[in-house]
């Protein structure tokens, strides 16, 4: 950094013109300023990484499968737990003075130093194109078609890291094409099995399915009053109570059991969304009745899932059915 003090400029960017969509900028700013306004690029990469929670999420998976398991099964760690949940790891023994540390840490750097120097790069060979490992390019692209989602759960990358599977395993033959990647959480692919050549990719696709004349399919926009990817919420045509609302996957699906379980936990979040805002818009609401038709003789009329969010207050009029065949509709109802 030149001697010229331009730090007011600098300052000027952080706190008025420098417009984020990620973190990254302010984590690459703070490694210069710490590094005497240079850095390494490793330096920088290592810096975010710090901050990339799904990545330590992923490792820490690694850690109590592979590592951890291995040094608990000879002895020389004990993990540390909270309930039956494992947070971290502590030497059998007690921990040696600092003398004793420097030296055991100084073998480590010299058994580190030694495999290094025999395997070279044979290290990572096993993430190899040819053995499983995928590009950056190939990854950005696989990402990018599953809109940074897991395509089994539907979760999304800021929260848990997306793992790129083969759809049909190497081990029967897939290959390392585009069209035999998926993308899948961190969760949902190491359960999975070498052995299952499940493809998930038709579920991102079928999120777009609409039918023609279906009255929630060919909804105005101007009806919606919240939404989010996939599904969105009305207030119903022929309300049971002041501000009785639908919420709708935007997929059309008939029966609520032949959603998947990522609209499932959409819809759930926007109901809790619009009974926040029921509850703010009329303090005098006290419950709800949150119900769904499921098939011709259960009530359903619409054929597409909507899930009822009927506010319910002590003024009402008591439904002597209990309240939840307050649902089902006499009449076509939307």
């Amino acid at each position: 950094m030149t001697s010229n003090d331009n730090s007011s400029d600098l300052e000027d960017f952080i706190v008025t013109r420098m417009r984020m969509s990620h973190i990254y900028q302010p984590v690459m700013l703070k490694v210069l300023l710490d590094g005497n306004g240079e850095a390494s690029l490793k330096e920088i990469a290592k810096a975010l990484l710090s901050y990339d929670l799904p990545q330590i999420e992923y490792y820490g998976l690694r850690t109590k499968r592979m590592v951890g398991d291995v040094l608990t099964k000879n002895g020389v760690v004990e993990p540390i737990k909270s309930g039956s949940a494992i947070v971290g790891y502590r030497l059998v023994d007690d921990c040696p003075s600092e003398r004793r540390r420097a030296t055991l840490s100084a073998l480590c750097d010299d058994r580190l130093a030694h495999f290094i120097e025999k395997r070279g790069e044979a290290i990572w060979g096993h993430r190899s194109l040819s053995n499983g490992y995928v590009s950056g390019s190939t990854r950005y692209e696989v990402l990018k078609r599953a809109k940074y989602r897991c395509e089994l759960c539907g979760a999304h990358e800021t929260q848990t890291a997306l793992h790129i599977d083969h759809i049909i395993p190497r081990s029967k033959g897939g290959s390392d094409g585009l069209s035999n990647f998926q993308a899948l959480c961190m969760s949902c692919n190491t359960s999975k099995r070498d052995k299952d050549d499940t493809d998930f990719r038709g579920v991102l696709a079928s999120y777009d399915t609409r039918e023609q004349g279906c009255v929630f399919c060919e909804l105005g926009a101007g009806r919606i009053i919240a939404e989010n990817e996939l599904c969105f919420a009305i207030r119903d045509g022929f309300p049971v109570t002041h501000l009785h609302t639908l919420v709708i996957p935007k997929r059309h699906v008939a029966d609520y059991f032949d959603l998947y379980q990522s609209e499932r936990n959409a819809i759930d979040a926007l109901l809790q969304e619009r009974r926040r805002q029921v509850r703010e818009e009329d303090p005098t609401v006290t419950g709800f009745n949150v119900g769904i038709n499921a098939g011709a003789s259960a009530g359903q009329t619409v054929f597409h899932v909507h899930v009822h969010l009927i506010p319910r207050r002590d003024d009402d009029v008591a439904d002597p059915t209990g309240g939840v065949r307050g649902v089902i509709p006499s009449k076509q109802r939307y």
